[in-house]
């Protein structure tokens, strides 16, 4: 795992050194791009300019890229992704237009009225934060090539095996640090990954110079940050009975936070998975408890998970969720349950025994079709299904189960499969659950008149 940008940058130049690349025209492809590319220029020596690039989310689902456009109006669009999300390639080409009106401000407030130096002859270095699924490096490709340039690299710290093939029919080489399999999403690979302000790249490429960015300009920028948390790492949650079981979590809590989530799935409270849609939750206010569902006495013991369907997980999930209710840090929260996999039949079978143990759930590729009518229609809280496009099994059971649930909706996520280990799919998952807890914790704390959700 990498610190921060600035530490992939290093990283990266180290990687780039050997490679000899004669007087190369370093360009970061702003935003994310640009602190890694100073790293890299002040290592190699290289002139650093600015290359503005725009992903083309799909509508519906901005984290499904089926595109990008560059600033001098170069489109890249991917055929599948659009065929994924049913757009033609014209709709894929208008949309690119209406996004590089917002493009050409950036430019300014990058550059000014000044130009990009030519590029005729040169060798490129395109510099990104990670290549997920390669649609800005392609584009950024295609630009500079109308450039005239004569060898083109794209280079990041981290980068998907699986954008290799698309970006060889555009680039000279990939350059990476780490080429992890699967890949998942790209914020995983980095300790620290708020996104990039304007205000960032200007201080970057111009640092020190008086500009209207640095003199209290609005923009957008950095995603809010909690203004302070408590974390509690390795809280022991004890269970009532003889003798008494021991389950170790984290917590973190925002300041001001009215809303908590309990994370019970099949994975280590480790798993980076649940870091990221943490993450997410955090910048929304919201707090956290991930669960470790075994003991250490049972992980000692070469226990790997509990029966998706055991009695003995559902007894444990609402201990851990009693337990928030009680403790003085998270007593009196709204409290959600984010819950994936197949442990979804004893997490519905806890919430439906207990209709006041949480207000608001998210079901990440639930596998319901084991789950009886009788428990879907008695869960009582506001629950959210999150199914991937291609887990066509998996979203057939539950749209199945809809009509059952007192009060639920249904979201897809465009060219995810049961993992949802494709580009930006997890980040997607990240988005869906935060505007739901978001809703029904947050907005319920502020607004206890908060509308019902679709009835099925």
């Amino acid at each position: 795992m990498l610190r921060n940008r600035e530490d992939g940058g290093k990283l990266l130049a180290q990687v780039l050194g050997p490679l000899r690349v004669e007087e190369p025209i370093v360009l970061g492809l702003a935003r994310g791009g640009v602190p890694v590319a100073v790293e890299v220029a002040r290592a190699l020596d290289a002139p650093l300019h600015v290359l503005t690039v725009q992903k083309l989310g799909a509508p519906g689902c901005p984290e499904y890229t089926i595109g990008a456009v560059v600033e001098d109006g170069a489109v890249y669009l991917r055929r599948g992704a659009l065929h994924e999300v049913g757009m033609t390639e014209a709709e894929g080409a208008e949309l690119a237009e209406r996004a590089s009106v917002g493009l050409l401000h950036r430019v300014r407030l990058y550059r000014g009225e000044q130009a990009l130096p030519s590029l005729a002859g040169r060798s490129v270095i395109l510099i990104d934060d990670g290549v997920a699924t390669g649609s800005t490096g392609c584009a950024a490709a295609r630009a500079v090539r109308r450039g005239g340039a004569a060898r083109v690299l794209l280079a990041a710290p981290v980068a998907a095996m699986t954008a290799e093939p698309e970006l060889g029919r555009e680039l000279d080489a990939l350059v990476a640090v780490e080429r992890p399999r699967p890949f998942v999403a790209l914020p995983i690979w980095y300790q620290e990954f708020d996104p990039v302000s304007d205000k960032e790249v200007v201080q970057c490429i111009r640092p020190g110079e008086e500009h209207p960015l640095t003199q209290g300009e609005h923009l957008p920028g950095r995603a809010r940050e909690p203004s302070a948390s408590l974390a509690a790492n390795v809280l022991a949650i004890r269970s009532e009975g003889a003798p008494p079981l021991v389950l170790e979590s984290d917590l973190v809590l925002p300041a001001g936070a009215t809303g908590i989530v309990v994370f019970s799935t099949g994975s280590t409270r480790e798993s980076p998975r649940y870091r990221l849609i943490s993450r997410a939750l955090h910048h929304a206010g919201v707090a956290t408890l991930r669960c470790d569902l075994l003991s250490p006495t049972e992980r000692h013991d070469g226990l790997t998970q509990l029966p998706a369907n055991s009695k003995d997980l559902t007894e444990r999930i609402t201990t851990v969720i009693r337990w928030i209710a009680t403790y003085p840090a998270t007593r009196g929260l709204h409290r959600g349950l984010y819950v994936a996999g197949a442990g979804t039949e004893a997490v519905l079978e806890a919430v439906a025994a207990d209709p006041d143990l949480v207000e608001a759930i998210v079901v990440r590729a639930g596998q319901l079709d084991t789950v009886s009518t009788l428990t879907l229609a008695s869960v009582r809280a506001p629950l959210l299904l999150v199914v991937g496009s291609r887990d066509e099994t998996v979203l057939s059971a539950n749209r199945a189960a809809l009509a059952h649930f007192e009060t639920a909706d249904l979201a897809v996520v465009p060219g995810a499969t049961d993992l949802f280990g494709e580009p930006g799919a997890l980040e997607a998952v990240g988005r869906l659950a935060t505007d739901w807890f978001t809703r029904w914790l947050v907005g319920r704390a502020t607004n206890p008149s908060t509308p019902p959700a679709r009835r099925w």
